[in-house]
């Protein structure tokens, strides 16, 4: 009896390989032979599962565009009060601090993006499905009565994906300039200002779980070939 394949086994652990050695050295720096040596492979064995090291980059980038992704979703679900389910939404697309990795992971994979259009593309789908939740909270809200918004619920909503970025960028510096609750609260300021509430409104609505990282829950575990879709 022929023994089953492990190949879908075998390249979620290079996957989940890849992803520590980015984190731990960095994309621009990392090469063929740090992956090999993470996941206890040969560089040849490597590019048997993956054709190039692009290729199994992109792979961790998908991976970790869902991961997050998901996890902010996770954040908003079954909240049906639009203020509720916007402090959550602001709260959750920051990095916890400098050893957040899937941030970290975004960010490092984020620098090739502008040279390499496959890994830009994998951004902006990663951009825009965020534009969306944000969007909808707002629509939702406005159309209850709950926000009384002061642009377009898109225009909003890229502007604090935006930001989310930009504090998200100084969280994680070798030097951060701001702490997490520090650049939530800076968020939470602009959402308000965009939805015709006051901070404290807003603040008061953050509900217990929002201030929990909802990502840790949906990070798949390294040799776990079904966690690393």
């Amino acid at each position: 009896m022929a023994r089953p394949s492990r190949a879908h086994e075998r390249r979620a652990d290079l996957v989940a390989a890849a992803r520590r050695a980015v984190i731990g050295r960095g994309v621009l720096d990392l090469r063929l032979r740090d992956v090999a040596e993470e996941a206890d492979m040969s560089s040849g064995s490597v590019l048997y599962y993956f054709p190039t090291l692009d290729d199994l980059l992109r792979e961790v980038q998908r991976e970790a565009v869902e991961r997050f992704c998901a996890g902010r979703e996770e954040a908003v679900r079954g909240e049906p009060d639009p203020l509720r389910r916007l402090a959550a939404m602001v709260r959750s697309g920051l990095p916890t601090g400098p050893d957040d990795e899937l941030c970290v992971l975004l960010y490092e994979l984020g620098t090739i993006a502008r040279r390499d259009v496959s890994y830009a593309a994998e951004h902006i789908r990663l951009y825009e499905r965020q534009v969306g939740i944000y969007a909808g909270i707002l629509d939702t809200g406005a159309a209850t009565g709950a926000f009384t918004l002061t642009r377009d619920a898109a225009t909003i909503a890229r502007n604090l994906v935006a930001l989310e970025d930009g504090y998200g960028l100084h969280i994680v510096m070798a030097a951060p300039t701001l702490d997490a609750p520090r650049a939530a609260r800076l968020l939470l300021a602009a959402a308000a200002d965009a939805t015709g509430l006051t901070l404290e409104a807003i603040e008061a609505a953050a509900p217990p779980h929002a201030l929990d990282d909802p990502r840790t829950a949906e990070a798949p575990h390294d040799h776990d070939p079904e966690g690393d879709r």
